[in-house]
């Protein structure tokens, strides 16, 4: 999950927050010593380069770096990107975190469909070699639209026409729908397979992570627990009985790296789960809205024609040939993962002392007014 989207008083200024304590120059030589047990080199492969990226997420340490070797005289290597598990003192956004799962989820995605997906090369579940276990896949450039600052206050997709915005809208509507698509999901990724409904166990993830990262410590929030209440009494039997699709989970354009207009490679895959395909339609709606409504309690315009809900549905049955169902109550549940995302990153900058503790705990959920309007029923979508 991209956690990078807290917003300060200037929304237009990168918030610096902590990831990672590791040192880069010593991860720099681990790499490298690692890399030579990985690839026949003539001699010790280099690494070079190495950055860790502030536009990265927060659940995770992402590295950028290249290396380079020689393999019976031929040179070899490129620009390669490294993602590790946090470490415990990162005071991590989720209790667990499946490298494994992630890694196979991306092979079964690029195996069964034409989405494009950065290349693997390897997982390694060592803790030893970099303090925890870590992907690491070759590099894929491009752009990509930024939570740090929010794309709707400037940038290449904020300086876009319409027409171009709508079209990075329809191809990562025609992305989501193309994950979908994989046929007889639970025998290609029995990983995320289990006993009884698909929903039934994504609902109870979410209400354990929302247990044990912020209620079991103290920090419950009324307003989600709310939430929680509307979603049981609301259940959405119908979509539940639907056929299970495979879930990107953190579906939305700020995943994706885009040539131009085109996505490049679908990145993200963390929160990939078995489930009804509307899990998928509706977080990056609401995600979506949810820097707009910060654009607009600013002042500001923001980008009101993007990724609008209408929008959204209307090209997702294009290309799918299902019209997604219950979309009250799955953006309401989207709201409701996001708050509990919020919620955690609030208790986690409180940690690291980047932020101050709030009298009203409804208050670390920052679109606290739009999930308050959802479940009145009284939000203006279009």
């Amino acid at each position: 999950m991209s956690g990078g989207s807290m917003t300060s008083a200037d929304p237009n200024t990168r918030r610096q927050l902590t990831v990672s304590e590791r040192d880069l120059d010593v991860l720099s030589e681990e790499l490298a010593l690692w890399l030579a047990t990985k690839v026949q080199a003539d001699q010790p492969p280099k690494v070079t380069s190495i950055t860790r990226p502030q536009a990265g997420g927060m659940s995770s340490t992402t590295l950028l770096f290249d290396a380079e070797w020689s393999e019976h005289g031929q040179a070899a290597g490129g620009s390669f990107v490294a993602r590790l598990a946090p470490e415990d003192s990162s005071f991590p956004v989720f209790e667990n975190y499946d490298l494994a799962t992630q890694y196979a989820v991306i092979a079964g995605v690029a195996e069964n469909t034409e989405v494009p997906v950065p290349e693997l090369c390897w997982l390694e579940l060592d803790e030893k070699i970099l303090g925890s276990p870590f992907i690491v896949m070759r590099r894929v450039n491009g752009r990509v639209p930024e939570d740090n600052p929010p794309y709707v206050f400037l940038g290449w997709l904020f300086e876009a026409t319409p027409e171009q915005r709508y079209a990075l809208t329809r191809k990562t509507v025609e992305v989501i729908a193309r994950v979908h698509a994989i046929a007889n999901p639970t025998a290609k990724f029995p990983m995320l397979h289990g006993e009884g409904s698909a929903l039934r166990r994504h609902f109870q993830a979410n209400k354990d992570w929302y247990d044990w990262g912020l209620a079991r410590d103290g920090f419950r929030i009324p307003l989600l627990e709310r939430t929680f209440d509307w979603l049981e009494q609301n259940w959405p039997e119908a979509s539940e009985a639907e056929p299970e699709v495979l879930n990107w989970g953190d579906a939305r354009p700020g995943n994706i790296i885009f040539d131009e207009f085109d996505p490049a490679a679908v990145l993200d895959w963390e929160m990939a789960a078995l489930g009804p395909r509307e899990l998928d339609v509706a977080w990056p709606i609401l995600i979506h809205r949810f820097f707009q409504d910060i654009a607009t309690r600013f002042d500001q315009p923001g980008l009101p024609d993007f990724f609008k809900r209408s929008d959204v549905e209307k090209l997702y049955e294009e290309f799918s040939g299902h019209a997604p169902r219950d979309m009250d109550w799955f953006l309401i549940y989207a709201a409701l993962r996001h708050g509990i995302v919020m919620g955690r990153i609030k208790r986690r900058m409180i940690h690291f002392g980047e932020d101050t503790d709030t009298a009203d705990r409804d208050d670390y959920v920052m679109h606290r007014h739009l999930l308050e309007a959802l479940l009145d029923g009284t939000y203006d979508w279009d």
